[in-house]
């Protein structure tokens, strides 16, 4: 009998013990797969800001679709102007144009518009893309708004039990920049 007793109670005390590691590994994988991820779609969405800015410089507004975007930038080209002289100094101005392609530009910064829309570690979403043109204080002007759900990437931890481990966290909380109610672009990670 108090080898059964002995038996039952090294069991227990294993079981306890796995449990015990469990609830301190859990919250850690789930933190780390989080920044992991999170930084991927970040990055992500980063460069497609700063692509949709080339793509705006370009034509004036913002890109409706991605593949407007990828179009626009892989065929059209960047204009900077190079100004001469000082017209406050009395000296004649000369401006000069400086045309560049946009996807060399791109590519410099390290940019590639391969597979730009799909959200890192999901199976294949592409990221929410919306533009338009808004009447804001008066004036019409552009706006984007690019993102999608922690749902979307966040795989097996993109459930609300892991709330429990960060308070903030929402599987159904958008990661985006932009905002189609004004002209905004900052991305609320940044906040």
């Amino acid at each position: 009998m108090k080898l059964i007793i002995r038996a039952a109670l090294i069991l227990l005390n294993i079981v306890l013990i796995y449990l015990l590691v469990m609830n301190i590994k859990e919250p850690i994988a789930f933190q780390t797969e989080k920044t992991k991820r999170k930084d991927a779609v970040v990055e992500k969405l980063m460069d497609i800001r700063e692509s949709q800015e080339m793509y705006r410089r370009i034509t004036g507004e913002f890109a409706h679709t991605f593949d407007t975007l990828v179009q626009v930038l892989e065929n059209d080209s960047i204009v900077d102007i190079k100004e001469i002289g000082d017209i406050d100094a009395g000296e004649e101005v000369i401006r000069t144009e400086i045309k560049h392609s946009a996807i060399d530009s791109l590519t410099n910064m390290g940019i590639s518009l391969k597979d730009l829309d799909l959200v890192p570690f999901s199976d294949n979403v592409r990221f929410n893309f919306d533009a338009d043109t808004i009447t804001y204080q008066s004036t019409l002007v552009s706006v984007v708004e690019v993102g999608t759900k922690y749902s979307s990437f966040m795989g097996k931890f993109a459930d609300n039990r892991y709330k429990k481990y960060d308070n903030s966290y929402d599987p159904q909380k958008l990661i985006k920049f932009g905002d189609m109610e004004k002209p905004n672009i900052a991305g609320n990670w940044e906040n």
